[in-house]
């Protein structure tokens, strides 16, 4: 905003000045009270890695209850398992039960999902439940393969093994991923490092879930359409050009059966999300699906050979798969990379979904508990022939409509679960697996989110791009890759705003003690003879530059726009929202000032925080930098204060003598 020279401009600017050097006493600006290195680093790693302060529970309390506070804490179980009662466990058997019918059928086809023989999908809602039930601290999560996760795990393993041409080291590939990922998760939780997850943020998950669902159900189209020669390879160009290269595979009786059970488990999930009191009908809908199908495979039997179905399955518990575990440099790298982005994945989804669900019954999911859960369970999963397991939103929901109360429902679950494995095996023989692809697309369907596509379009267009990013990267690039570069991205935007820092011109708005942005608020006015800049950043090496450019040429812009008569002499820089800075950042003010006193112009600062004046003094050694006479708590004060020096000096003589400070 240029000045202005009409009367009734610089009333209104005499006024501002009037009512800013009203008789206010401020305290002084003053350095934090003095602390060891060791004491500040101790501050920062609680604040970092403890914001939680976990350990708070114990103070003040007697050793034995330490003990048991402690044992609670690793074993949530304890905390809820000395007051349960009858009635809380006749709603946990119903949601239990209510999981399992569609925790089978999906078990079984995420496993086929990713890549594995369908009894494994049923090992790994066996096992890994029975262990979150014990340390997970979330009450709704019901624990299981997840489609995502299975998709990610097949579409990195098939990288380097063939699932069809080498099974076996595919599974045993396949449970080495989960290790990783178990210790991975894990050690994100112990070392309280959760934040990295982070990273994945709404717009990147909107986009990877939408991009995931549509490889997802066109993989599907394989089953749907009874094709047996299919693409290996997931871009939706590969999978399409698969799918129309062999017509002469489509089954109209495939077809026929799998477009029935589609429209059944669609109409059904409508349904359900209409009425949500009648949750259930979505819920048993695949399972119904599952006896329906093999019931009529089993009554035509050999008749129509064109349907494939699953075939004999093992019967019986778990088999240990330690000795399964594979180590050997040829595709340990592989291993280890799947391994650390399906647990970044699992993670993401379990613990998002733990905490929407947490919000809603009022109660708190603790992120780091719910790591070293979720990773200990994989890693006991590894050894006991499961595939990498999570909270999926589906069952979840489930589960949480069906009244579950605490996480016996999982307990429930992997009854239910150990029942098919012992004596429901041989029934599942018949199953088709265009059915299978039926629920699978029913399943994921629901990860392609328009409204909030939507929302995030509204919000904030950069975001909308990363989402953009994420879903055309899964679908046309890979899955990984597509995430990779929305990740990065995402990054991308962060460093710009570390390197280029919001600052903005503040002005004194009329009546009151206030400066605000000029270009936000219009009844905002500028103050004669100063320039008054809001850096609202840590200042640091990787923006000092652009801070002093940008300074700079503001000050260059000011004194081009200042008439004859004008005197421009005071530059305030307000610093409530730098919360840091670093030796880099010290130098800022240092060539700042020096350019300052060529030009006869003052530097005053506002309102630093304590981290900023602490440095800024030590820096000062010859008490020549930095002078109390020009810190200030607030603008109103600076411009106050400095006007009265303005007034009581000659224009002409303080340009021409020596700057006494700063």
């Amino acid at each position: 905003m240029e000045p202005s020279s009409s009367s009734s401009i610089n009333n209104n600017n005499n006024n501002c000045m009037e009512e800013v050097r009203m008789d206010v006493q401020y305290p002084p600006v003053v350095a934090p009270p003095h602390k060891s290195s060791l004491q500040k680093f101790k501050v920062k790693l609680k604040e970092t890695l403890f914001p939680d302060d976990p350990m708070r529970q114990f103070k003040g309390q007697p050793f034995g209850t330490k003990i048991v506070l402690a044992a609670q804490y690793v074993f949530p179980i304890l905390q809820w398992l000395p007051q349960y009662s009858l009635k809380l466990f006749k709603s946990d058997i119903i949601s239990g039960i209510t999981i399992a019918s569609l925790s089978i059928p999906q078990g079984i086809s995420y496993a086929k999902l990713a890549g594995l023989p369908p009894s494994f999908g049923l090992y790994s809602s066996f096992v890994p439940p029975l262990v979150y039930a014990v340390l997970g601290s979330s009450k709704d999560l019901a624990i299981g393969p997840a489609a995502i996760t299975s998709l990610v795990l097949r579409s990195m393993l098939t990288q380097g093994v063939s699932a069809t041409s080498q099974p076996q080291l595919f599974l045993q590939l396949a449970f080495t991923s989960t290790l990783f990922a178990g210790v991975f998760q894990a050690a994100l939780g112990i070392l309280r490092l959760g934040f990295i997850i982070d990273f994945l943020s709404k717009a990147i998950l909107v986009g990877f879930m939408a991009g995931v669902a549509v490889i997802v159900s066109l993989q599907q189209l394989k089953s749907l359409l009874g094709i047996t020669h299919f693409t290996k390879k997931m871009t939706i160009v590969d999978v399409l050009s698969s799918v129309f290269s062999n017509i002469h595979e489509w089954s109209w009786q495939t077809i026929v059966m799998g477009a029935g059970f589609l429209i059944l488990l669609l109409l059904a999930r409508q349904f359900s999300l209409k009425k949500p009191k009648y949750f259930w009908v979505s819920a048993g809908a695949p399972l119904l699906s599952v006896i329906t199908s093999t019931a009529i495979l089993f009554a035509i039997r050999g008749k129509h050979p064109a349907i494939l179905v699953i075939g004999k399955l093992p019967e019986g518990v778990n088999p240990p798969s330690v000795k399964m575990l594979y180590f050997e440099a040829t595709h340990l790298g592989l291993a280890i990379k799947t391994g650390i982005i399906v647990g970044i994945l699992s993670l993401t989804e379990s613990i998002a979904v733990g905490r929407t669900f947490a919000a809603i019954r009022k109660y708190k999911v603790d992120g780091n508990k719910e790591m070293i859960a979720i990773g200990l369970m994989n890693v006991i999963g590894s050894t006991t022939s499961c595939f990498a397991s999570t909270g999926s939103f589906s069952r979840t929901a489930v589960n949480h409509n069906a009244g579950a109360k605490t996480a016996m429902s999982n307990i429930v679950m992997s009854v239910a679960v150990l029942v098919t494995l012992l004596f429901l095996m041989p029934l599942l023989h018949y199953t088709p697996h265009v059915v299978l692809g039926a629920i699978i697309v029913t399943a994921v369907i629901g990860f392609v989110d328009i409204p909030a596509a939507y929302r995030i379009w509204k919000i904030d267009k950069f975001d909308f791009v990363v989402m953009l990013t994420a879903f055309f990267g899964v679908i046309f690039i890979s899955v990984e890759y597509g995430l990779a570069l929305a990740v990065g991205l995402s990054i991308l935007r962060i460093l710009l705003q570390i390197t280029r820092p919001k600052t903005v011109m503040l002005g004194n708005i009329p009546g009151t003690r206030l400066y605000r942005d000029l270009h936000h608020y219009n009844q905002a006015t500028r103050i004669p003879g100063f320039l008054i800049l809001s850096i609202e950043a840590p200042i640091n090496f990787a923006n000092i530059t652009y801070l002093q450019q940008r300074t700079l040429r503001w000050i260059e812009e000011e004194e081009e726009s200042m008439k004859d008569n004008s005197v421009f002499r005071f530059v305030i820089l307000e610093m409530s929202a730098v919360s840091n800075i670093d030796t880099s950042g010290v130098s800022l003010f240092q060539e700042l000032k020096s350019a300052l006193e060529t030009k006869h112009i003052k530097l005053a600062l506002v309102n630093p925080l304590a981290e900023v004046i602490e440095k800024l003094t030590k820096a000062d050694e010859s008490d020549s930098f930095i002078r109390e006479d020009y810190l200030f708590l607030s603008v109103g004060e600076a411009v106050g204060k400095l006007s009265s020096i303005m007034e009581n000096s000659p224009s002409v003589t303080m340009q021409q003598e020596q700057p006494p400070y700063m």
